[in-house]
């Protein structure tokens, strides 16, 4: 008796196509050894073959055909098998296919539907006008959920102002009272850089200092200070002849030296203003702000309180000094905060809570720069 291994037996009784045929301990397997071995098979054993079709085996097994016989009738059974297990997977193949092709139609049917969606939308003058709002609101940073009694105004003053047009009286108090939720840092700039080159064109056709230092304080909101140093500096002599202009003018330049970290200058056109004009708030609160600045916290307290007596709020110097303790490094703010707390601990509590992180937006909403 021949030995053969199991890919041979497999292919020996035309059953090589079975899964079973070539694996260990499987009920077909057992069944080809025993027929290798002319051992005779069990009745359940006849009927497993009969089960899976395999009649030529079968018959073969119980000794009613030869071999020779076998073969001739187990190849063509193998062959209707292969077959049929072919056109089988075929047809499941191209159930696959179709399945697959009817959900592509679907979806490509879905986004035809969502593209002409869109279109529809995006042609719908409601939608247009919503987008271009969201746009225009985006340019200026107003990106917070705006109150519906509110957007009317705001997108009127928006849309203005975007046509190139200055905020009236009455939009900048409504953006700094009712709207100032949406007076954002870029609005801000934005509107007093275009304040500040409106007054400066009106110097130049006027040749008016007073608008030179109009558009200076603009320019200095929107941190050009540079800018204010060249037209301050570009105004003649001979038209500051009146002490109040040429007071202005000083204090005005101080701030801008300020700006500039150039504080020794600050202080000498803060001292300048305030000698022309000794009754005026605001060369004592340029004064109070500089010499804060330099650690001179004595002398800036005197300044502070000198710009009160004359008309300056408690409530714009203040500001002032939330500005200062802000911008200064963590040292320095240590010590401003000591000075503060030791001179009013109510009036100055805001020092032990303010956060870093509130600097810009709170130092550019403290009013007026000095």
């Amino acid at each position: 008796m021949t030995v053969l291994n199991p890919i041979d037996l497999a292919h020996r009784y035309f059953v090589s196509d079975l899964p079973g045929s070539t694996i260990p301990a499987s009920r077909l397997r057992d069944i080809l050894d025993k027929l290798q071995k002319g051992r005779p098979l069990t009745t359940n054993g006849l009927n497993y073959l009969q089960q899976l079709g395999l009649t030529a085996l079968g018959q073969l097994a119980r000794g009613e055909i030869t071999y020779e016989t076998f073969r001739e009738t187990a190849a063509p059974e193998q062959a209707k098998r292969e077959q049929s297990v072919k056109a089988e997977r075929q047809a499941k193949h191209a159930s696959m296919l179709a399945r697959a092709a009817e959900q592509k139609a679907r979806e490509a049917d879905y986004w035809a539907q969502q593209e002409a969606a869109r279109l529809a939308r995006e042609s719908d003058p409601k939608y247009i006008a919503k987008m271009k709002n969201r746009a225009l609101r985006a340019r200026y940073g107003i990106e917070l959920f705006i109150e519906q009694e509110h957007l009317p105004q705001l997108m009127n003053i928006l849309h203005r102002f975007d046509d190139g047009n200055r905020l009236s009286d009455d939009d900048v108090l409504w953006m700094t009272t009712e709207g100032r939720d949406y007076y954002s840092e870029i609005l801000q700039a934005a509107f007093h850089e275009r304040e500040a080159e409106f007054y400066a064109s009106e110097y130049r056709r006027t040749t008016d200092p007073w608008n030179a230092v109009n558009a200076s304080g603009h320019y200095r909101k929107c941190e050009k200070a540079r800018n204010a140093h060249d037209l301050l500096t570009s105004i003649p002599a001979e038209r500051q002849k009146a002490p109040k202009l040429r007071s202005a003018i000083a204090t005005t330049h101080g701030g801008v030296m300020r700006d500039l970290k150039r504080l020794d200058e600050a202080l000498s056109l803060g001292n300048q203003a305030h000698a022309l004009t000794p009754k005026d708030f605001r060369p004592c609160t340029l004064l109070g702000a500089v010499n804060f600045e330099l650690g001179h916290y004595d002398v800036a307290r005197d300044w502070y309180a000198k710009a009160i007596d004359r008309g300056a709020t408690e409530r714009s110097i203040d500001y002032d000094l939330r500005g200062i303790f802000l911008r200064a490094d963590p040292a320095k703010r240590e010590e401003i905060k000591a000075f503060l707390l030791r001179e009013d601990p109510a009036r100055y509590r805001w020092v032990n809570n303010l956060h870093a992180s509130k600097s810009r937006s709170t130092g550019k909403r403290a009013g007026n720069p000095t």
